[in-house]
């Protein structure tokens, strides 16, 4: 099914499911079919959406990219579902669902799974300019393992991943995480004016296996919000199997 965003631009999605509405943002490198398994495990509880964002699988995406298209695509995701939903956004789709809960989309409950925020006093856009670089110049499978190494993935890992079939192919909208990463915080740091205007019941989750970095950012992060609630997940990393994450996403989202 597709829905239309606010600039004309299609955007796809699945929905399975019944009960209260949610979203799932997805991070980077990941069209709907990332979350799907997810939105499936929740589908006995929730109407799920699992989208691709601008840019990826069977979405269109417009002639210049600013991070506010992207809120209004999960604005008219929200609209299809009855004008109020949850929301869950992994990676860089939880950086994307803050800036749309800062914004004011009628979410009831929002889950930050491990946004990537970097240290206050590590600025990462030169590490980012060389993804881009690499992209301007075509080479998309290196600037796929350039980055996932940045983000903490073991070199051989990343290799094998970046030769994975369809990556290459959403590789540009790497450019997209990075603006994202970006909105409120130059070089990928803690938005914090960001985070301390979100005012709904928001969890965050971290893996305790994840990369460093993102343990604390978590940490960091939830002591900016209003109303947030931390969870450490023991032994997982910054990818979690569907029926360990489901159970946690239903006793935070079920409605009280």
């Amino acid at each position: 099914m597709h829905v239309t965003s606010a600039d004309g631009t299609a955007i796809a999605y699945d929905r399975v499911g019944r009960g209260a509405p949610l979203v799932l943002v997805p991070g980077a490198l990941c069209d709907r079919n990332a979350l799907r398994p997810l939105a499936d495990e929740l589908a006995g509880s929730f109407d799920v959406i699992s989208y691709d964002r601008r840019g990826r699988g069977d979405s269109g995406d417009s002639t210049a990219y600013v991070v506010q298209r992207e809120v209004e695509d999960i604005a008219a995701l929200v609209q299809a579902l009855g004008g109020g939903a949850a929301v869950y956004g992994h990676s860089s789709g939880a950086g994307l669902t803050a800036i749309a809960a800062g914004s004011g989309l009628p979410f009831s409950r929002v889950v930050l799974h491990e946004p990537p925020y970097g240290s206050d006093d590590v600025d990462s856009s030169e590490d980012g300019a060389q993804v881009l670089s690499l992209l301007a110049d075509g080479q998309n499978r290196e600037a796929v393992e350039l980055f996932l190494v940045m983000a903490g993935m073991p070199t051989a890992e990343a290799l094998e991943f970046a030769g994975s079939p369809g990556v290459a192919e959403l590789a540009p909208t790497l450019a997209y995480d990075f603006a994202v990463m970006d909105h409120g915080a130059r070089g990928g740091g803690l938005p914090a004016e960001l985070l301390a205007g979100i005012s709904q019941p928001t969890l965050v989750l971290a893996g305790t296996a994840s990369p460093p970095f993102m343990v604390d950012a978590a940490h960091r992060a939830v002591k900016l919000l209003s109303a947030g609630t931390l969870t450490e997940l023991p032994d997982q990393g910054h990818v979690v199997a569907p029926e360990l994450l489901a159970p946690v996403l239903r006793t935070f989202l079920s409605p009280r």
